[in-house]
């Protein structure tokens, strides 16, 4: 470390607390759900926002785990300084381990001048580092020395550059098994872990779907200048079933595929994606349904579009967004039949 670096570094340290940016909560208040998983994790968000800790943020994919980390450093005091995230999946192991730490002049082919690393960038804040699961050993090594000795070395340089970074990582994987395996350096492991917080998927707090589906109708039909008020009660019963395995980001993308195709003021079973029409359906058509059940709302809505279609199949099956073999399993598993259709005096 050189000696204005090292300077520099314990002036930051010693800088007075009221001398640092205000705390802004309201990155908390952006995470959409009341749920008690999903409260759980909020409480740890403004209990650990506050610390200087390393935090390793675990979940699938889809889950919001950089939306967490954004959070984590909006509670804290570092939140009017930068937030710098980097994708460690996204890059190849030498662009990646440049991005991160710099490169000076020379360096390699291409190295026309020095250039700041993302660690630089992110000095007095935050860097976040997605799926950190997939870096390499060269450079896991280097983000341990980042954690122990907190200053990094440019590729191709010789000198060292302190820096004053909180890192906060995220990842899909199970990294205490990829430790095992030998994938994943054991001590980075608990330097990285030294606060572990959970997301859990979308699955696991259905209770949040029908406020994030609202939240995101809202955001999208006012981002797209469209006059949709509403879902429902049918559409989001379906919205509830489905399983979700993109998880709040699959639910995103189809709200606003559904916003930006729907001709309905309020969006309806057939604005949904066949796939979530086709999986939520239970597969037990034996017992009674309630109108109120989700079998009950969506046999109702299949006969409802039936009987506009006029018995047509083919149109309705258009009319669901699914495909005519779907709509044949479905007709089958309500037992909607024929003779049903004649009782109703209806022709096709």
């Amino acid at each position: 470390m050189t000696q204005s670096m090292r300077a520099r570094w314990h002036a930051h340290r010693a800088e007075p607390a009221h001398a640092r940016a205000p705390v802004d909560t309201s990155r908390v208040k952006e995470i959409v759900g009341a749920s008690p998983a999903i409260r759980a994790v909020l409480e740890m968000v403004a209990r650990v926002g506050r610390t200087r800790s390393t935090v390793l943020i675990q979940g699938e994919t889809g889950t919001g785990k950089e939306l967490i980390a954004r959070a984590i450093h909006a509670a804290s005091p570092r939140a009017g300084r930068p937030f710098v995230p980097v994708d460690c999946s996204a890059l190849a192991e030498g662009v990646l381990e440049s991005e991160l730490f710099g490169h000076v002049k020379g360096a390699f082919t291409g190295a026309m001048i020095d250039k700041r690393g993302l660690f630089e960038a992110a000095h007095g804040g935050t860097c976040f580092l997605d799926e950190v699961g997939e870096v390499s050993p060269c450079v896991q090594a280097k983000l341990l020395r980042v954690l122990q000795e907190h200053e990094i070395k440019r590729v191709g340089g010789t000198g060292t550059l302190g820096v004053d970074v909180r890192v906060i990582a995220a990842t899909n994987r199970d990294l205490g098994q990829q430790v095992t395996s030998g994938k994943f350096r054991e001590d980075l492991f608990y330097r990285l872990s030294v606060v572990t917080l959970s997301v859990p998927p979308l699955r696991e707090r259905r209770d949040d779907i029908v406020l994030l589906a609202t939240h995101f109708l809202r955001k999208y039909a006012a981002a797209n200048a469209r006059a949709v008020s509403g879902i429902a009660p049918e559409t989001m019963a379906l919205l509830a079933a489905y399983d979700w395995p993109g998880n709040v980001r699959e639910l995103e993308h189809v709200i606003e595929r559904a916003i930006a195709l729907t001709t309905n003021p309020v969006l309806q079973p057939e604005d949904l994606p066949p796939k979530c029409v086709e999986t939520a359906i239970p597969s037990d058509g034996t017992a009674p349904a309630s109108p109120l059940s989700l079998r009950g709302v969506v046999s109702g809505h299949v006969r409802r579009v039936l009987q506009e279609a006029r018995w047509n199949k083919k149109l309705a099956a258009q009319l669901l967004g699914i495909h005519r073999r779907t709509l044949y399993r479905l007709t089958k598993r309500y037992g909607i039949t024929l003779k049903e259709r004649e009782r109703r005096g209806e022709t096709e």
